[in-house]
């Protein structure tokens, strides 16, 4: 007897073997997962798929990689593309996974290398329900081994084999979709969609026939039946439609619960749950003189996160992912309504951005800080060169002090400058260093700045005693040094400083990139404890000592001239960093205009300075070197407080 129960037991061991290695198999959908071992030269993704239900084969030689087959319902591809021109690198192993849905008919592929990362490539878009699902894939019989192919391959999480294939084949059964769905509505599936009556829990999908006498038409995605949910998606299809279609009556419209797909390749952005697909067959529709309109019911947003209405556009690289704005106009009707009109047919949703917020006019506003930031530089020079000058034929205190402005400010309109170029050049490593040198030149203009304001304050509340002998020093010590203390914190801390992306609302996938503190927590935090901090405390002691400077000096003869009080406060303004607190103003409607002020001033704020002294200095000359205000904040003393002085 016991012979034969070890016997026994041997095959119930075996059948849990087999059991458990061919359960992935046969599943709804495929995952297939292996690596591809190729000569390293040129390399190629081959792609060749019709409707029907024979299968699929995915097979590997020394330089191209071929998925082939009769598998989806209505998806037609017939391309070969250069990996080259989708970024990955032919000297690099290619890990690779490839996914077959045939609800949605689609079907992805995910390539991986360690140097470049993952990458999502969508063979098939998704589509409407058909009739016929081609699925329960099943593994074919067994390829040759060779030396260049697939090896490690898997189904889902089943490993089949480390050796090295040429090709694994899977052979499919059509089914019908209605029962695919029924069943995955009431299984792990996160895709519940067919075509039906209201009353069919998968029901996402209508087609509607435009007729002859068409006004328009009202869908709405019903809410769950068991949980009672609202509608959460309505669109209105406008009479306009009709007349733009001129080959079909008919018009599709979809509604995708699932967003897997769409999300892939957005980094900071969230496509809502719902996107909505609308489509008339082998027609394109654009400038509709009437817009579609598309209402999303969604959870609550925050305010600090904006949103957009997005359409996907595949023209700009069909095997990718691509949101933009244009054609769309987005109406917020609360925190969890969003209301979208768009004159054109495509798939619509609501991304939300989540950090940083995407930045509008982007390219205009990107032109204007790059033109102010050059003529800023060479004000900047020339203002240096004037300050020199004049140091050797006075010694005023408070030269060494815009001395010191004027050198701080040229390193940072330069590095600004160049912020974007050394980015694209030079990458992650160089943008480390560029970014902590942008981010010293910032502190150290804020602490100059700051200097002024302590300056002024002395001379003016502090009976004009003038200040120690050898302070020149102390202000390098606090101008050039004291910035450098947190940066060397920041950069032993490590992951602050590199490339950061600042986003286009009206491109979001082409953001602009530069150096400087990146996107993540800690560079958050460092940004707030240092930029934020300084900023306030800059911004609302300079409004104080405006204000107690304008007390002293407006009841002077000299200030009753129009210029003298424009240039005076213009002037001591730009020295104590005023311009900077329009940071603080960058919400509500009048954003756009508050940025557009901002970006000016401060990006011309170094021509503005130079300005201000060349034309006191010309003021000066003009009323034979007694005109008030003639070159700083030291000349306060000397020439805007001269009465309160002699009395």
């Amino acid at each position: 007897m016991e012979p034969r129960l070890t016997d026994r037991l041997r095959v119930v061991v075996i059948l849990s073997v087999i059991l458990s290695t061919g359960s992935g198999e046969s599943d709804r959908d495929l995952k297939f997962c292996g690596t591809w071992r190729h000569s390293k030269t040129l390399l190629s993704l081959s792609v060749n798929l019709s409707p029907g239900c024979k299968g699929i084969s995915i097979s590997a030689d020394e330089n191209t990689l071929a998925i082939n087959g009769q598998i989806t319902a209505q998806c037609l591809r017939y391309e070969v593309i250069p990996l080259h021109q989708i970024g990955l690198d032919s000297e690099e192993e290619i890990n690779f996974c490839l996914y077959w849905e045939p609800l949605l008919d689609q079907l992805k592929l995910q390539v991986n290398q360690k140097k470049l990362g993952e990458r999502n490539l969508t063979l098939c878009w998704p589509a409407s329900l058909q009739g016929s699902c081609c699925t329960y894939l099943s593994d074919g019989p067994s390829q040759p081994e060779a030396p260049y192919g697939i090896i490690n391959g898997m189904v889902r999480t089943d490993f089949i084999t480390h050796k090295t294939r040429r090709a694994y084949n899977f052979s499919g059964a059509p089914v019908a979709c209605n029962e695919l769905c029924q069943e995955a509505s009431h299984g792990p599936a996160q895709v519940n969609m067919i075509k039906g009556t209201a009353e069919d829990l998968c029901t996402r999908s209508f087609e509607v026939e435009m007729k002859e006498d068409f006004g328009g038409c009202n869908l709405t995605t019903p809410g769950s039946i068991l949980t009672s949910e609202e509608p959460s998606t309505t669109v209105h299809l406008p009479p306009a439609l009709k007349q733009a279609a001129k080959e079909t009556s008919k018009v599709v419209c979809t509604f995708f619960k699932n967003n897997s797909l769409f999300q892939e390749g957005q980094k900071n952005v969230r496509i809502l749950n719902d996107v909505v697909g609308i489509s008339v067959e082998n027609e394109v529709i654009t400038d509709l003189p009437e817009p579609i309109r598309i209402g999303f019911h969604h959870e609550a947003i925050a305010k600090m996160h904006s949103r957009k209405c997005v359409s996907w556009d595949t023209r700009k690289d069909p095997l990718q992912v691509n949101w933009l704005v244009d054609g769309c106009v987005t109406l917020e009707r609360g925190d969890q309504h969003t209301e979208c009109h768009c004159n054109h047919l495509t798939y619509f949703s609501v991304l939300v951005q989540l950090e940083p917020r995407p930045v509008r006019h982007l390219l205009a506003l990107t032109v204007i800080t790059s033109v102010g930031c050059v003529v800023s530089a060479i004000s900047c020079v020339a203002l240096i060169i004037f300050l020199c000058k004049k140091s050797i034929r006075c010694k005023d205190q408070s030269t060494p002090i815009h001395l010191g402005l004027a050198v701080s400010l040229a390193l940072l309109n330069l590095l600004f400058f160049f912020t974007g170029i050394l980015a694209n050049i030079g990458g992650e490593s160089l943008c480390t260093w560029v970014g902590a040198g942008l981010h010293y030149a910032l502190l150290s203009s804020f602490s100059w700045m700051a200097i002024e304001v302590f300056h002024t304050f002395w001379l003016v509340y502090m009976v004009f005693s003038p200040l120690p002998k050898g302070i020149c020093k102390l202000w390098s010590m606090v101008g050039f040094g004291l910035p450098a203390v947190p940066i060397i914190i920041l950069a032993a801390v490590g992951d602050i400083y590199g490339l950061r992306e600042v986003v286009p609302s009206n491109d979001v996938s082409n953001p602009y990139v530069m150096c400087w503190m990146k996107a993540t927590y800690k560079a958050l935090l460092a940004h707030y404890f240092t930029n934020m901090t300084i900023l306030v405390v800059l911004v609302s002691s300079g409004f104080v000592m405006l204000f107690l400077v304008y007390r002293k000096i407006h009841t002077r003869d000299e200030w009753k001239q129009s210029r003298v009080a424009f240039l005076s406060i213009w002037g001591l303004s730009c020295l104590y960093g005023t311009t900077w607190g329009l940071t603080f103003l960058d919400f509500g409607p009048l954003s756009d205009f508050v940025l557009f002020l901002s970006c000016i001033l401060n990006s011309f704020q170094g021509f503005l300075l130079m300005l201000r002294f060349y034309m006191l200095e010309w003021m000066r000359k003009q009323a034979g070197g007694s005109a008030p205000g003639s070159n700083s904040t030291g000349s306060t003393r000397q020439n805007m407080l001269q009465p309160q002085e002699k009395s």
